[in-house]
């Protein structure tokens, strides 16, 4: 079969059954852009043409008799996006970012969080706080490596300078995980005001849920810090772990699969000997101002996701809570390294990074609208807006040819290299029936000399007010 006549009949298909291409695409091969590559010339295996007109011929007598209604295939739709698998409910496939062993395995074998840190860092130096305090807000932060590191890199620029600091995070584990690092922060830097919480990006930054229903059971903990030193912060932070396993709870939406909040909650943390320094800077339950000087934006959406969904409810809302004069710093990954094609060795054709940097600003600024004049979009050249990191191997490991690359080695390059990709569990767990996966993961290391990945950055910055 030609492509011009499976074009023909996928074409037909589609008028007749009142598909979008790119749904097609999804449903049949989970790839939006398959009619469009093959439009463009692309080849198709032949197990991916038997799928195609398996699926024509299945689903055109439904259609013929008008029993499929545009409920069932936006269903389907969410089905094959959630997951490889459409019997796998949302509760159980746990999504790439909430699987804590693929997780720690990755911060913990790779120097992404070490670069991020240094990428925010730079941003330092175009910043111009105003009083009363250096404003910054962490839109995921994770474990809290990125943020203790550019923490102490605020300190060596701004040392007499209060911090406010509010950190989004809905995992329990990674709010522990953060808030460990955090006493010798206090200690260091004793005019900080640091504030944790779990609700989504739109409410997050002016510490205030949308919905009224949600606002009336909000959670608001203040936990002044007695003492002064590293050792009496962190044994005060320990007894905060039963409000946070209360207040932390979070549940599965059943529509996208994604982890929400139980009830929105927020901790705020400073030294009470800085109290009366602090006054202003401390937040007040229903009074908040956001007008940050920094926002960090690093990986804060799935990759898959449609560019107006990152666009809508991610990045435009916190644009909108930037101070004039602050930044906003994107991140994401954007493959064209050795970690994608391990993954398009086990899966062809696999292409989990289809937003690019100009793609995600373009889109901002179109939902920001007419405030959108009150932005500056910068997607940077590549030279200086694409950054890699690496994972870390051995000495001599992977650099000879005679050497033997660890089964450790390869196992903790395959996790990385999935992980970041964004492979569903089910399609993992189909992937490692057999060794494959293992020797393409030693073909690419032994190819490159290591493996590494890159990232994109990109700058959303608010315009200063005329004076």
């Amino acid at each position: 079969m030609t492509s011009a006549t499976l074009l023909r009949e996928i074409s037909d298909f589609c008028r007749q059954a009142g598909l979008a291409e790119s749904t097609f695409g999804r449903l049949v091969v989970n790839d939006g852009k398959f009619v469009n590559r093959l439009r463009e010339g692309g080849s198709v295996t032949d197990q991916t043409l038997e799928r195609v007109r398996n699926y024509i011929a299945r689903e055109t007598p439904r259609h013929r008799d008008g029993r499929s209604s545009m409920g069932q295939i936006q269903a389907a739709v969410a089905a094959k996006t959630s997951s490889a698998n459409p019997t796998i409910d949302a509760e159980n496939n746990f999504r790439f970012y909430d699987n804590r062993q693929k997780y720690l395995m990755f911060v913990n074998t790779c120097s992404e969080k070490w670069v991020v840190a240094h990428r925010v860092a730079e941003e330092l130096k175009s910043i111009q706080p105003r009083p009363p305090a250096f404003r910054m807000f962490d839109a995921g932060v994770g474990d809290g490596t990125v943020l203790t590191r550019v923490m102490r890199t605020m300190h060596s620029r701004f040392d007499m300078m209060p911090f406010y600091i509010v950190a989004k995070e809905i995992s329990l584990e990674d709010v522990r995980l953060a808030l460990e690092k955090m006493p010798d922060r206090f200690f260091e830097h004793p005019a900080t005001v640091l504030v944790m919480t779990n609700m989504n990006y739109a409410e997050a930054p002016w510490l205030q849920p949308a919905n009224l229903n949600k606002a009336s059971t909000m959670v608001w903990h203040e936990a002044p810090l007695r003492g002064s030193t590293s050792a009496e912060f962190d044994e005060q932070i320990a007894e905060l772990q039963p409000f946070l396993g209360d207040a932390w709870k979070a549940g599965v939406d059943p529509k996208t699969g994604n982890p929400v909040y139980e009830k929105p909650a927020v901790l705020v943390l400073y030294r009470e000997d800085c109290r009366f320094l602090l006054d202003s800077v401390i937040p007040r339950r229903g009074a908040i101002r956001a007008d940050y000087d920094l926002v960090i934006a690093s990986q804060p959406y799935r990759a898959r996701a449609s560019t107006q969904f990152k666009a809508k409810r991610v990045i435009a809302p916190l644009a909108r809570s930037l101070a004039p004069g602050g930044r906003l710093l994107g991140i994401h990954s954007c493959g064209h390294d050795p970690a994608l094609e391990i993954v398009q060795q086990v899966w062809p054709g696999e292409e989990p990074f289809q937003t690019t940097r100009h793609d995600l600003l373009a889109a901002t600024k179109a939902e920001l609208g007419k405030a959108a004049r009150s932005f500056n979009f910068i997607a940077g050249a590549d030279n200086k807006a694409v950054f890699r990191y690496d994972m870390h191997t051995l000495p001599g490991e992977i650099e000879t040819d005679n050497a033997s690359i660890g089964t450790s080695t390869l196992f903790a390059a395959w996790n990385d290299a999935a992980y970041v990709a964004q492979i569903e569990d089910q399609r993992l767990e189909d992937a490692m029936r057999d060794d494959g996966y293992l020797k393409a993961t030693r073909e690419v290391l032994k190819k490159h000399g290591g493996l590494w990945f890159n990232d994109e950055s990109f700058i959303i910055s608010r315009k200063r007010e005329l004076i």
